[in-house]
């Protein structure tokens, strides 16, 4: 399963979703689809933005916790 620790680098930055909604270019309700982990699939293009704008890597966002 693939987690995605939005809400962690977000508070790590001392970032609103609403202001990482702003330099993504995303709705605030796709990030809330990220952040709550219902999103099904995110685009290269957004991880790249999403870490541009977080100053982090990939590995900070995205993780994989084995089991269902």
């Amino acid at each position: 399963m693939i987690v995605i620790n939005l809400d962690v680098m977000l508070a790590r930055r001392k970032m609103s979703s609403g202001e990482l909604s702003e330099k993504v270019g995303i709705s605030p309700a796709n990030i809330s689809i990220l952040k709550t982990g219902k999103a099904k699939a995110i685009r290269f293009s957004t991880l790249d933005a999403l870490c541009a704008a977080l100053d982090c890597q990939p590995g900070d966002i995205l993780e994989f916790r084995p089991g269902n």
